[in-house]
C-alpha cells in the first residue's frame, strides 16, 4: 500500500496562508471578551474544498490527501492559538502595570520562545497521555470526525464550507458599513441603562461566540450583567464609591470596571482552581501522581533534546533580557511549566476545557510567594507557564487526531513550529495595529481586554498587598472569592443530571469585566443557536458551530482591517 502524502510543501504553506488569516481573529476577540476559538475544523473544511475543488476542475495532479489536511489543519491552529502565549493576557498587562511596551521583533520572540517550550513538552507527554484510554481529548476527538467525515462525505464540507464564507460575507459587511460609512447605532431605552452600559451592541461576532458557547454560558453571561451591572452599579454610585466625571454622558464603562473587576476576577479564580484541584485529586481520578500529570518520560533523543534545551536556554534568556528577571529565578519558571503544562494536558484529556487562566494564575501565585513585589517576575514567569500549557495542549488535540490517522508525530511537531513562528508574527503585527496605545485603549468599552484585566489584578494585589485596596473591595474580594470556590466545587461533585443547571462560574465572573451590551448579545445569540435547534435540529448539529464561527471570522478580519487602515491614514 502506497504511503499517503503527508508533510507536503502545500500543506505546509496552505496552513500558514489559513494561519495568517485566521490568526487575528483569536488576536480580534482576546482583545473583545477573553475567548478565543480552535480554528482546526475551519481549517480543515477550506483546506479540503480548496485543493479538491481544484483537483476536480484540473484533473491532473495529486489530489489533497487525509494526511495533508492534518498537517494544513495542525499548522492553522497552532498559529491561531499563538494568543496563549501572551497576547491578549500578561503582555498588555505588563504595559498597563509597568508602562514599557515591547517593539514587535522582541514580542514575536517571547511568544515564539513559550510555545516553542509547549511543543517540546508535549513530545514528552504524548507516549503516556495519548495512549490513555481514559483521556478522550475531545477536541482533537471532534476534529477527526470532521476529517473522516469530510473525506467519506466530500459534498458535506462544500455545505459547510458554503455556510461558513456567508456566515464571514454577512459578519464583514456589518462591520465594514459600521467602520467606514455609518456607525450602527448603540440604543438604550433609557439614559440611566446606557451609562451602566445596557446598550444594543449591533456585533455579528457576538451573536456568533454565542452561538458556539452555549445556552449555560450564554445564561450565566446575561445573569452576571444583570447582577453586576444592573444591581451592584447602581449601589457603588449612590454610596459614592465610584465617583463619575463631571458632565459623563454615555456608558460609563472605564470607571464602573475599575472596582467590578475585582469581585469578578476573584470569582473565577478561586472557582477554577477549585474545580481544577478537586478535578485532579478526586476519589476515582487517579491518585497524587496521577493528578500532578503522571507520564512516562521518552528515552532522550538526539533532536527532541536538543529541542526541549534550546527551548529553555531561550525562554531564560528572554526572560533576563526583556523583563530583567533574574537569571535564577527565570530558571524556576521552567520546571513550572512542565508540572504545569502536563496538568494542563491532563484537564484537556478528560474535558476538552484548557484550563490556561487557571495555570497562569496559579503560577502568579507561586510567584507571588518566592518573588514578592516584582511584577515582572510575576507576569513573565506566569506567561511561560501558560503559555507553554496552551501550546501543549493544542499539540495534544493534534496527537490524538494523528494517532487514529497514523500519522507521523515528528512530522506533526514541524507543522507546530511552523505554525507557532507564523501566528507569533501575525498575531504581534494584528496586537500592534489595534492597540497602538495599550494604557490608553485596553480596559475601555471598545477594547474590554478580560484576560489583561485578570492578570493585571491579580499581579498587582500581590505587589502591593490587600490593604492597597480600599475596604469595599476587598469585602467584594472575598465575597466573590467565596461564591467562586462554592460554584468550583459544586461543578465536580454534583450529579451529573444536575451539574448542567448551575452557572458556569468563569461566565459569571467575566461579566462583571464586560460592558453589560457584550455579555446581552453573546447571550441572545446562545438563545438564538438553543431556538433553531428546537426547530431544526439536523441542521444545527451540521452547521450551527460552522455559521458561528463564520461571523466570528467575517466581523474580527473586517475589524482588524479598518484598525489597519485607520493607522495608515494618521502615518
Amino acid at each position: 500500500m502506497p504511503v499517503e502524502r503527508e508533510l507536503s510543501l502545500r500543506a505546509a504553506l496552505t496552513g500558514a496562508l489559513l494561519g495568517v488569516f485566521l490568526t487575528p481573529s483569536n488576536v480580534y476577540a482576546g482583545l473583545k471578551i477573553g475567548w478565543s476559538f480552535n480554528m482546526s475544523i475551519i481549517a480543515l473544511l477550506v483546506g479540503f474544498v480548496f485543493w479538491q475543488g481544484l483537483a476536480a476542475r484540473v484533473r491532473k495532479g495529486p489530489s489533497w490527501t487525509l494526511h495533508e489536511s492534518n498537517i494544513s489543519q495542525t499548522v492553522a491552529s497552532a498559529a491561531a492559538s499563538v494568543i496563549s502565549g501572551g497576547l491578549v493576557a500578561p503582555i498588555p498587562a505588563y504595559t498597563l502595570l509597568t508602562g514599557e511596551a515591547l517593539p514587535a521583533a522582541p514580542m514575536a520572540a517571547w511568544v515564539f520562545s513559550v510555545s516553542f517550550l509547549g511543543i517540546w513538552i508535549a513530545w514528552y507527554l504524548r507516549p503516556s497521555l495519548i495512549d490513555d484510554d481514559k483521556l478522550k481529548f475531545p477536541e482533537g476527538r471532534a476534529t477527526l470526525e470532521a476529517l473522516t467525515q469530510v473525506y467519506g462525505h466530500g459534498r458535506e464540507a462544500a455545505k459547510r464550507i458554503a455556510v461558513l464564507f456567508g456566515a464571514a460575507s454577512l459578519s464583514g459587511l456589518v462591520k465594514w458599513v459600521d467602520a467606514f460609512y455609518w456607525a450602527l447605532p448603540r440604543w438604550a431605552p433609557t439614559a440611566q441603562l446606557e451609562r451602566l452600559t445596557f446598550t444594543l451592541d449591533p456585533s455579528l461576532l457576538l451573536v456568533g461566540f454565542g452561538g458556539i458557547i452555549g445556552m449555560r454560558v450564554g445564561l450565566s453571561l446575561l445573569l452576571g450583567a444583570v447582577l453586576a451591572w444592573g444591581g451592584v452599579a447602581p449601589w457603588l454610585l449612590s454610596q459614592g464609591l465610584v465617583a463619575l466625571p463631571a458632565g459623563s454622558e454615555g456608558p460609563q464603562f472605564a470607571a464602573l470596571v475599575e472596582w467590578l473587576l475585582w469581585p469578578g476576577v476573584s470569582l473565577m479564580v478561586c472557582a477554577t482552581l477549585s474545580s481544577l484541584a478537586l478535578r485532579l485529586f478526586r476519589r476515582g481520578e487517579g491518585d497524587a501522581a496521577a493528578a500532578a500529570g503522571r507520564f512516562r518520560l521518552r528515552r532522550p533523543e538526539r533532536v527532541p533534546a536538543l529541542g526541549l534545551c534550546l527551548a529553555v536556554l531561550l525562554v531564560v534568556a528572554l526572560q533576563a533580557a526583556l523583563f530583567g528577571i533574574d537569571v535564577f529565578m527565570a530558571l524556576l519558571t521552567i520546571p513550572l511549566a512542565l508540572c504545569l503544562a502536563a496538568v494542563a494536558a491532563r484537564v484537556v484529556g478528560a474535558t476538552g476545557i484548557p484550563p490556561i487562566g487557571a495555570i497562569g494564575q496559579l503560577s502568579q501565585l507561586g510567584f507571588g510567594v518566592v518573588a514578592p513585589g516584582q511584577v515582572s517576575t510575576n507576569l513573565m514567569g506566569a506567561n511561560t507557564a501558560g503559555g507553554a500549557a496552551g501550546q501543549c495542549t493544542d499539540l495534544m488535540n493534534d496527537f490524538k487526531v494523528g494517532k487514529a490517522i497514523g500519522a507521523t508525530p515528528s512530522k506533526q511537531v514541524i507543522a507546530q513550529c511552523l505554525g507557532i513562528a507564523v501566528g507569533s508574527a501575525v498575531g504581534v503585527l494584528v496586537y500592534k495595529a489595534l492597540i497602538p496605545d495599550p494604557r490608553a485603549m485596553l480596559l475601555t468599552e471598545e477594547w474590554p481586554a478580560p484576560a489583561a484585566a485578570t492578570w493585571k489584578a491579580v499581579a498587582q494585589t500581590l505587589a502591593l498587598g490587600l490593604e492597597s485596596l480600599s475596604s469595599s473591595v476587598r469585602w467584594a474580594i472575598l465575597l466573590g472569592g467565596l461564591a467562586g470556590l462554592v460554584l468550583g466545587v459544586l461543578e465536580v461533585v454534583a450529579p451529573s443530571r444536575w451539574a448542567g443547571y448551575l452557572p458556569s462560574a468563569a461566565a459569571l465572573g467575566l461579566s462583571f469585566i464586560l460592558p453589560a451590551s457584550v455579555s446581552g448579545m453573546m447571550a441572545f445569540g446562545a438563545a438564538l443557536a438553543w431556538a433553531a435547534g428546537l426547530r431544526w435540529p439536523g441542521l444545527r448539529d451540521r452547521f450551527a458551530i460552522t455559521a458561528a464561527a463564520g461571523l466570528v471570522a467575517g466581523e474580527s478580519v473586517t475589524g482588524v482591517g479598518a484598525s489597519l487602515w485607520q493607522l495608515l491614514r494618521h502615518v
